[in-house]
């Protein structure tokens, strides 16, 4: 087994939901659930990564294990990197789990790690999924991937990819498998540690995307596909809809 370690980003600040790790959901916190769920695949350790005492001491309060990281970080990969150093400890890959995932499969995780245990592993890594509708198509908040015939991401874009210039928009998705980015990350640490000193780059701004700063700098990002699907939380309205699927997943036994 592979030396993996999941970190969970988790700022209190948030511009829509102010608290958002902290939210209740069905007597468990959001960041709770989301350290239960990482705790089921197979990483060494499981470290939520903070700027904010009330997330720190929440997370201690349930034994989980959180360091508080600086306030100034401007994306959750700095939080992760930052995290990562005051652990003091080697690892062969590093996962940044996202701190508003409270569904997060395991398995998910468990695909990503599964791509570091060969002799010569990838730069970075992340997960896609088929897009199934035309409301996951053209929503700009589901950026959308393209990827060469290793795996290997070519471009990602909030506008759908590739654009087929011969057929309606409505018919795109009968002549094109479409592919859309999930959020879940994994690095080699040497490669985290060197994408933090990237400056912002200029496809990066202008799709409001990371990882194009990767990609733009010559980084290779090997993909894994799943069918699972997850549910993030970034509004009130989120949270109502996660409740309703806490119950849903409850009722199912």
């Amino acid at each position: 087994m592979i030396h993996a370690i999941g970190i969970i980003p988790a700022r209190y600040a948030s511009t829509r939901l102010p608290g958002k790790p902290l939210v209740d959901l069905g007597g468990k916190s959001m960041i709770q659930r989301v350290v239960e769920q990482a705790k089921r695949a197979q990483l060494r350790r499981v470290v939520v990564a903070t700027d904010d005492a009330r997330i720190l001491e929440h997370v201690h309060s349930f034994s989980g294990e959180a360091v508080l990281t600086s306030p100034d970080h401007p994306s959750g990969t700095d939080r992760v990197f930052d995290a990562y150093q005051q652990l003091g400890v080697s690892a062969d890959c590093i996962i940044n789990i996202q701190g508003d995932e409270p569904f997060i499969h395991p398995a998910q995780i468990d695909a990503l790690v599964a791509l570091f245990d060969v002799e010569k592993a990838p730069q970075l890594a992340t997960l896609v999924k088929p897009v199934l509708s035309e409301e996951e198509l053209f929503s700009p908040h589901l950026p959308k991937v393209v990827l060469d015939a290793a795996g290997h991401a070519l471009y990602f874009s909030r506008h759908p990819l590739p654009y087929q210039r011969q057929t309606e928009p409505a018919q795109w998705l009968a002549h094109h498998r479409y592919l859309r980015h999930i959020g879940l990350y994994a690095y080699r640490p040497d490669v985290l540690a060197a994408i933090t000193k990237l400056p912002p780059s200029s496809l990066e701004q202008a799709e409001s995307l990371e990882q194009l700063r990767w990609l733009e700098n010559g980084y290779r990002i090997l993909t894994a596909e799943t069918e699972l699907e997850t549910i993030g939380i970034d509004t009130p309205e989120d949270v109502e809809r996660a409740k309703r699927h806490l119950i849903h997943l409850q009722s199912q036994g």
